[in-house]
């Protein structure tokens, strides 16, 4: 298992949800795919987030970029920044700037062998009746 992470990126938690869960269960090419045309802001960030480990995939355990998907991706909320709008008659009102907290998981494709080989057997059985 192939991990990285962002701490404190300044988007809310709830608008970076929206985007990790169009690329969460996919390939890292589908993924990559999906944020090239996504028109969110927090698609940059997560596309920096999957390139980054992608890299410690295939620099940290020699897997291909090909073999790769993305197994979890979990969106958590960091600290949040409280500020005050000033308004009329000298009040305020709270503004509260959230923070993001996203860790990715990849995982190489496990493809079972012992099923790719009874296929050929299976057309042949059925080729001979």
């Amino acid at each position: 298992m192939i991990t990285a992470s962002l701490k404190n990126h300044r988007i809310s938690p709830r608008k970076v949800r929206l985007v990790a869960d169009m690329i969460r269960g996919k390939s890292v090419s589908q993924a990559e795919a999906i944020l090239g045309v996504a028109s969110k802001k927090a698609k940059s960030p997560l596309a920096d987030l999957l390139r980054s480990a992608v890299s410690n995939a295939s620099h940290n355990h020699s897997i291909d970029k090909g073999m790769l998907f993305i197994k979890e991706i979990r969106v958590d909320k960091g600290y949040t920044l409280k500020r005050f709008m000033p308004v009329s008659r000298g009040s305020a009102h709270p503004i509260k700037k959230r923070t993001s907290h996203v860790s990715i998981v990849l995982a190489p494709v496990e493809q079972p062998k012992s099923a790719m080989a009874a296929k050929p057997a299976a057309k042949k059985k059925a080729a001979a009746k």
